[in-house]
């Protein structure tokens, strides 16, 4: 049975009751915005930026950082789109697109792999060994597309970014079932438990005799895929695919992971918390476009959001310290 504690109570609730305050809010200012067109639109978004940042979630805990989850995701895509393009001109048994979705996992996993390898065992600094694999995965993605997308996929592919199961869309279940997964991953396997300790203290960790080279790889290998199964679900919502799909997602999944309480140095981190705080997002996000502001003026805001966020943990950790 699950545990949990008095303040993850609280924070659970803390983020039900902004989301219930923003919900009437835009309600408020744009009458009808809970129209089932506008919450079915919702529940198709939400899940891209809720996989990607799930893929950032799980290296930030660990002290570390994913610059290339949207890159990642999008390569994916190209390889598997690519490959259901090349083999029948877009339409494929439901086997060939099975294995071109699993060809996509294996190549987020093998990306992912890589960074924990180079993580692991030659010590550079995760957010040098990202930066560097997403400016070669960006130069890979344009000599594959040619600068251009490739589009034009299988209709049984586009059913995984439109269709649903008992009413729900496939994109949200695949989100909702991803945050579970997590979930259980980090709070009750011993990998998960490795990853919060070396999060909090690496080196304390490596004394204490945990595999921590074994763990970052699986860190980095786990967000790989969790960007290779964002990638599958942009590129069959889409039907498209090319190497700038996405782009502002890596800014709004490091401000879900902050938003959702997560110690930006690593060792402390809830997936509850940082679901709910996608679904906060998501609400600005659609609420913003309902009262027809600007796409741009909305990226600013969330720039700010992220530096608002950050200004209120400080304030808190200097209460908290005082108190003590």
């Amino acid at each position: 049975m699950i545990k949990i504690g008095n303040r993850a109570i609280r924070e659970i609730l803390g983020f039900l009751l902004i989301y219930l305050l923003l919900a009437v809010v835009f309600e408020i200012l744009n009458p009808g915005f809970w129209s089932t067109q506008i919450v079915l639109s919702m529940a198709v978004q939400l899940p891209e930026l809720g996989l990607l940042t799930l893929a950032m979630f799980i290296p930030i805990v660990s002290g570390g950082l994913n610059l290339a989850n949207t890159i990642l995701a999008n390569i994916c895509g190209i390889v598997l789109a690519w490959f259901l393009v090349g083999y029948a001109g877009g339409e494929a048994p439901l086997i060939v697109v099975v294995f071109a979705c699993l060809l996509a996992l294996t190549i987020g996993f093998a990306f992912g792999a890589a960074m924990g390898t180079i993580v692991a065992y030659f010590g550079i600094h995760p957010i040098m060994v990202t930066l560097s694999m997403m400016i070669f995965l960006q130069g890979l993605g344009e000599f594959i597309t040619r600068g251009g997308d490739i589009s034009g996929l299988a209709s049984n592919f586009q059913f995984l970014g439109y269709g649903t199961v008992i009413g729900v869309p496939i994109p949200l279940a695949v989100f909702v079932a991803a945050s579970i997964i997590c979930h259980l991953f980090m709070a009750k396997t011993p990998l998960g438990f490795t990853i919060y300790m070396i999060g909090s203290n690496i080196r304390a960790s490596e004394f204490s005799g945990l595999a921590t080279k074994r763990a970052l790889i699986w860190i980095y290998a786990a967000s790989g895929v969790l960007c290779a199964v964002a990638g599958i679900i942009m590129t069959a919502r889409f039907n498209s695919v090319r190497v700038g799909h996405g782009e502002s997602y890596l800014l709004i999944s490091v401000l879900a992971c902050f938003l959702g309480a997560v110690h930006p140095f690593g060792g402390f981190g809830r997936v509850s918390s940082v679901f709910l705080a996608v679904l906060i997002l998501q609400l600005v996000s659609s609420g913003l476009n309902g009262l027809g502001a600007n796409q741009h003026l909305s990226t600013a805001l969330w720039g700010a959001l992220l530096v608002l966020v950050m200004i209120l943990r400080w304030a808190l950790i200097r209460l908290s310290s005082s108190r003590l």
